[in-house]
């Protein structure tokens, strides 16, 4: 077995060697240079002078810096600041980075301009000097002044030059801002440069007095509309409790307080009518039952009672002395007995006059009662009425008290950014003022244009001699031209069979023994490509469909027979690629009637052969050729299984190719391929049917590409004519089989074909286990 990684006729090292191109090694460089020194020294010092007059030759500039502390931190004098300050490094950092802008705007560098008088100095395109005729005019005292359009158009060329000579940075997590000033004169940079500095920090100062006094008038110009509504809503509400009396202080009304007093009375009322009914049961119970009438607390509390029951005692003693003395029918003691009598009605009707002042008493206090009651009942109405009014009391209330804070604060705030009108709270200062600079910045020094002058001069010359040296090296006194020496004839060697990389590993083959001494064999013919390319079909690179079930009956498509095709989103996948190299190595053999042939062929036995052959076809379908796709495979005729079932389909610009004794049209795809069906037969009758309708497929001019499914092997001498007419061939090795062992089976059966031998397809694929039975239930 061959080593594939060598090409198939490789050149022997000794005439690769001479085929070399020459080339300058470091030592013939080196001899080179050294015998051009005399040139790339003259050439270097003449740059170096050159370099020196340039430098001589330019305006010099001198550059000064001030520095600034920019502290976004602003002084805190006033509790409220008028502009919020920010609290994170970001934050901080933004600021910074805006005042440094601040350094360069317009009315900073205005003012600079003034405050320098730039306009006169030429430097920056101002007018120092007078013109011709100005100065003419000057002899008469007669002053030409420019208008204000004038003014405006030179301050607005001075202002663009002042800010080329500027340059404004920052140094990095720091609040330092550099100012660097360039011009031609070191004094004047240094005081430009400190005029920046101070502009900045006046308009800083002036932009803050600006805001605070901008604030103050805003604030200003709302407060006595504020004031006007704070006036209306107090009037509002004034007028409003004096129409629904709203009298006595905010948090307790006339009207409940009356209320109030109204529910304490009722109660005492309802409390004494209690009293007195409880007074007057009593005493009615006392004077219909058989207690002692004169036992009542009222009775007993009765002065006139008391005297009235003393007497009756007194009476009851008398008589009680008269009737132990006297007889019943005494005149004296009759008297005593009429005077107790009189006693006890007088006692009695004192006791009614006592019930009777209670039922008095009760009347009185449930009249009383009624009373309150029916003026607590229009007390609480008008309650009612009230409260529903204090609705619209409290709305009022409200807007006059949120009218009163909001001018109360518009006011405290007016007082306070007036006040800070006239503070300066920018922590802005000059921390390194510019000074008159002692060398300049622009053109560097002059040795050191010199030096590179110099560097640049003797590079370029020993460049030149180089490169002269490579283009015309018959004239190079150090290195000769070289001849190639003649080839000798190629060797013949035999085509190397291709091993998959990283497919299996690998077992390294033995040396084959020298064979004995005998007849010589004749050389093999010299391949028709350096060497077959490989080309792995992988599963990711197709996909899959069931055969026939989506296929139109008037137009078939290819990628719908059942077999394994190219996704189109592999048009850039290796396989294609590598077989769009192999179509490319065939067309450049320049192929009879420019229409190449392609065989496809593939071990005994290998099914999948045909859907290789379909695969390649499809590539160079999709990349614009008309493809003819012939099945030459008599025996298993797998492609023309799958058109079998198509209907009658249109014919191609070839109608009716001629097979043996049998017309066979060639059926058109919706994929840009014509598949030629197989006929059936001895191998001689088809091989030659087949080499009929090649020569009318180039003599038709209708195709780019002419693809051979086959023929299978084992091949008779009838299918190894046909890879006479072929233009190259294709082997199909499926990798679940041993690869090498195949590729040796095919380069044995081939013969002396095997100079055509193209390219080599790895069939990744899984082995296809359908049947041309089985596609054709679902046709």
């Amino acid at each position: 077995m061959l080593i594939y990684d060598q090409p198939i006729d490789p050149p022997k090292p000794e005439l690769r060697q001479a085929a070399a191109p020459a080339g300058f090694n470091l030592a013939d460089l080196i001899r080179l240079l050294w015998q051009r020194k005399v040139a790339i020294i003259s050439a270097a010092l003449l740059c170096a002078c050159i370099a020196v007059a340039i430098g001589k030759s330019l305006t010099p500039r001198y550059t000064a810096g001030a520095q600034l502390y920019l502290d976004p931190r602003e002084l805190q004098l006033v509790e409220r600041e008028l502009t919020p300050r920010a609290q994170d490094v970001s934050g901080l950092a933004m600021v910074v980075e805006s005042q440094s802008r601040l350094i360069t705007s317009n009315k900073v560098l205005l003012q600079v301009i003034h405050d320098t008088n730039l306009l006169r100095d030429p430097e920056f395109g101002g007018s120092a000097g007078k013109g011709i005729f100005a100065a003419l005019l000057g002899l008469f005292g007669i002053e030409s002044r420019p208008t204000a359009e004038q003014t405006e158009q030179l301050e607005l060329g001075v202002l663009d030059a002042l800010n080329r000579h500027i340059n404004v940075k920052k140094t990095d997590r720091t609040f330092i801002v550099d100012i660097d000033v360039w011009s031609r004169e070191p004094a004047k940079a240094a005081m430009l440069a400190n005029a920046i500095a101070k502009a900045y920090l006046a308009e800083s100062k002036q932009s803050q007095a600006a805001a605070a006094r901008r604030a103050t008038t805003d604030l200003s110009g709302r407060l006595k509309e504020l004031q006007q509504r704070l006036r209306n809503a107090e009037e509002a509400l004034a007028t409003y409790k004096a129409q629904n009396n709203f009298v006595g202080s905010q948090d307790n009304m006339i009207t409940d307080q009356q209320l109030s007093a109204s529910n304490q009375r009722l109660a005492a009322a309802r409390a004494l009518t209690l009293d007195a009914q409880a007074n007057y049961d009593q005493i009615e119970a006392s004077r219909r039952g058989a207690a002692d009438p004169g036992a009542i607390p009222e009775v007993l509390q009765s002065q006139s009672i008391a005297y009235l029951r003393a007497q009756y005692a007194e009476a009851k003693k008398k008589q009680a002395e008269l009737q132990a003395e006297l007889g019943p029918r005494h005149p004296a003691l009759r008297q005593v007995d009429q005077q107790v009598d009189d006693l006890r009605r007088t006692i009695k009707e004192e006791i009614d006059r006592v019930a009777l002042a209670a039922k008095n008493n009760l009347t009185r206090a449930r009249d009383y009662e009624a009373s309150l009651n029916k003026s607590l009942d229009v007390q609480k109405s008008q309650s009612v009425q009230m409260s529903q009014a204090s609705v619209r009391l409290r709305e009022l209330e409200r807007e006059v008290e949120a009218s009163r804070e909001v001018y109360q604060a518009f006011l405290k705030r007016s007082r306070e950014t007036e006040e800070q009108e006239s503070l300066n709270t920018s922590a802005a200062r000059v921390i390194g003022d510019a000074t008159i600079p002692q060398q300049r910045t622009f053109p560097p020094a002059m040795s050191l244009l010199a030096l590179l002058g110099f560097m640049f001069g003797g590079l370029a010359a020993a460049a030149w001699i180089v490169a002269a040296g490579r283009l015309a090296p018959g004239a190079d006194p150090v290195r000769p031209k070289l001849q190639p020496k003649q080839d000798p004839a190629p060797e013949p060697q035999r085509v190397a069979a291709p091993v998959k990389p990283q497919a299996r590993p690998s077992v390294t083959p033995q040396p084959a023994a020298r064979p004995a001494a005998g007849p010589i064999e004749p050389p093999f013919e010299k391949p028709l490509f350096d060497k077959p390319l490989i080309a792995e079909l992988q599963e990711t690179d197709v996909m899959r469909t069931l055969g026939g079930i989506l296929t139109d009956g008037n137009a078939a498509d290819v990628t719908r027979f059942g077999w394994p095709t190219l996704r189109t989103s592999a048009a850039l996948a290796p396989f294609s690629n590598t077989t769009r190299q192999i179509l490319a190595a065939l067309a450049a053999l320049e192929p009879t009637n420019g229409v190449p042939v392609l065989a496809v062929i593939g071990t005994a036995g290998d099914r999948d052969r045909s859907m290789v052959a379909l695969n390649v076809a499809l590539v160079a379908a999709r990349d614009g050729a008309r493809v003819l796709l012939i099945d030459a495979d008599g025996a298993s005729h797998a492609l023309t299984d799958k058109v079998a079932h198509i209907g009658k389909a249109a014919p191609s610009r070839l109608d009716w190719l001629t097979i043996g004794s049998k017309a066979a049209r060639a059926i058109n795809t919706a994929n840009g391929i014509a598949i030629l069906p197989a006929i059936g037969g001895s191998g001689a009758k088809a091989s030659e049917a087949i080499r009929k309708a090649i020569v009318q497929a180039r003599s038709a001019g209708g195709h780019d590409l002419v693809i051979l499914d086959g023929p299978a092997m084992p091949w008779d001498a009838a299918e190894r004519k046909l890879f006479e007419i072929a233009d190259g061939l294709v082997a199909v090795l499926p990798v679940h089989g041993d690869i090498n062992e195949a590729m040796e089976d095919i380069i044995t059966a081939l013969g002396g074909a095997e100079r055509k031998l193209a390219g080599v397809v790895l069939n990744e694929l899984q082995p296809s286990v359908a049947s041309p039975q089985h596609d054709k239930q679902y046709a």
